[in-house]
């Protein structure tokens, strides 16, 4: 369920109402009146949530769900758990989007002018504390004590950053939740809308990303790195990682603790990074994968493939450290033979 601290939620509205939003097909046409307050990821879902099924990889998540309704493909119906309302449509994600979008509909503007140097009054800034020139810090935010928020910097409404934290000029954090002795540096944004819409020849439709950032404690986000908020779970980076300048995380990505991510990295969404995983300079890493704890990733390596705890991959597919090697070694000499 997304987060009362960021969100407001629309509705509750019948499963007849949402099948029309969706263009969908209700399989049991009898619980048409029957009411649903919220959106919600398949593994998180209540009786009174709708979630989706998409992609395959989710399948056991969505046999095992909870949810009262899901939208999903007619030929993915049948695996459905007993009692869930099925909304069946050849463009689940679409279908999702346009239902998200009726429960989180875009809010409207307020209507008034706003400070340019601004502490919202129901903002609390803990002992200590330093803000710079210019920085705009919103309601309901918590900021800890002996902090330094740097000039210009935006901190949304509802943000909570621990004690000790360090953010640098110019940077922005919105809907997330922020631990302590964390530094983030110049230009960073935390918290913006993952890459999220639905491919229709109508025109894309923005899939809403009601998720978070929770970044632990001990954290460091280099200048100009981006670190887009969950689509319904949260974007999760975990204590004592390392992110370097220019890099992008992915909506709902997750690193566990101690990772290590070289600058001009790109990671998909969904990818899952256990401990201690590092990555070099270049990489990327394709969506929905999981590394494991230890795992070694070499610059400009593309990852296509989950890759196995404690293990060295490199090159584009990515493939182990020495095979690599070897066949860029022998490419090598079949070169030098050819220009002889």
């Amino acid at each position: 369920m997304p987060d009362r601290r960021f969100y407001s939620v629309s509705g509750p509205f019948t499963l007849a109402e949402l099948a029309e939003v969706a263009e969908a097909k209700l399989l049991q046409a009898e619980s048409g009146t029957r009411l649903v307050r919220d959106v919600a990821p398949l593994d998180t879902a209540t009786p009174d949530d709708v979630s989706f099924l998409d992609n395959p990889r989710y399948a056991d998540a969505f046999r095992q769900s909870r949810a009262g309704a899901c939208v999903v493909h007619p030929d993915r119906a049948g695996g459905a758990p007993a009692g869930m309302a099925m909304l069946v449509t050849t463009t689940p994600y679409r279908g999702y989007a346009r239902i998200a979008q009726a429960f989180y509909p875009d809010p409207a503007p307020a209507g008034r002018p706003t400070a340019r140097d601004a502490i919202d009054a129901t903002a609390r800034i803990g002992d200590g504390t330093e803000i710079g020139l210019g920085a705009v810090i919103g309601a309901r935010a918590e900021i800890g004590k002996s902090c330094r928020i740097g000039a210009g910097v935006v901190i949304g409404p509802g943000v909570v950053i621990g004690d000790h934290a360090r953010v640098g000029p110019g940077a922005s954090l919105a809907y997330c939740l922020v631990g302590a002795h964390v530094r983030i540096f110049a230009g960073a944004r935390i918290g913006e809308d993952g890459f999220g819409f639905a491919p229709d020849p109508r025109g894309h439709v923005r899939v809403p990303q009601l998720g978070r950032v929770i970044i632990g404690d001990d954290v460091e986000v280099g200048a100009n790195s981006t670190i887009d908020r969950g689509s319904g779970p949260d974007t999760v980076i975990g204590d004592g990682c390392r992110i370097d300048n220019l890099v992008q995380i992915g909506h709902n990505v997750r690193l566990g603790r101690g990772c290590v991510i070289v600058a001009q990295t790109g990671i998909s969404g969904s990818t899952v990074l256990e401990d201690h995983v590092v990555i070099g300079g270049q990489g990327g890493l394709a969506g929905h994968l999981r590394i494991g704890a230890g795992a070694q990733i070499g610059a400009q390596a593309g990852v296509l493939r989950d890759v196995a705890p404690r293990t060295s991959v490199g090159g584009t597919p990515a493939m182990p450290l020495r095979q690599w090697l070897r066949q860029s070694a022998i490419l090598a000499r079949l070169a030098r033979k050819r220009s002889d």
